[in-house]
């Protein structure tokens, strides 16, 4: 005969019982026999309200979500003929989104003739490589798509 370990409404331990026994008092309760651990040896059932104790789940869960941090993707925008003050700038703008956890993806647009010059482009992917690179890994290589040549960093 199946046995498991029973805790009453208010927690208190009331042994192992059989199944029909907990069944018989969650029953008189008016309360729900609830299995709480199915991976222990008995089981350890629960003589609780079903929606509590889901709704007390939902709860935990929502608790444990809300202390997750989500990495998020930042986009940063360059183009091939960039100057050097405003390399600078999304280079430092790059590590602190680096340094919050976020991962980076880094786009190179090409307009007009400039895709005959695919090669002035990928120094300047390069060099943006380079200066990022003490606070970041590469995850994606720098690919062409388009009219777009990009790469996805990481924080390290």
């Amino acid at each position: 005969m199946p046995q498991v370990r029973l805790i009453g409404a208010e927690g208190d331990q009331l042994g192992v019982v059989t199944i029909q026994k907990a069944l018989e008092l969650a029953s008189q309760a008016d309360l729900d026999l609830v299995e709480v651990a199915a991976s222990a040896s008995p089981p350890v059932c629960r003589i609780i309200d079903f929606s509590k104790f889901k709704y007390d789940q939902e709860k935990k869960e929502r608790e444990a979500k809300k202390h997750q941090k989500q990495g998020r993707l930042k986009e940063i925008r360059l183009k091939p003929n960039i100057d050097d003050h405003d390399f600078e700038t999304k280079a430092k703008q790059c590590i602190s989104f680096l340094k919050k956890k976020d991962k980076v993806k880094i786009n190179l647009f090409f307009r007009g003739r400039q895709m005959e010059h695919l090669d002035l482009g990928r120094k300047v992917l390069d060099r943006f490589i380079a200066s990022v690179q003490v606070d970041g890994q590469i995850e994606k290589a720098p690919a062409l798509e388009g009219r777009i040549m990009y790469f996805v960093v990481s924080p390290k």
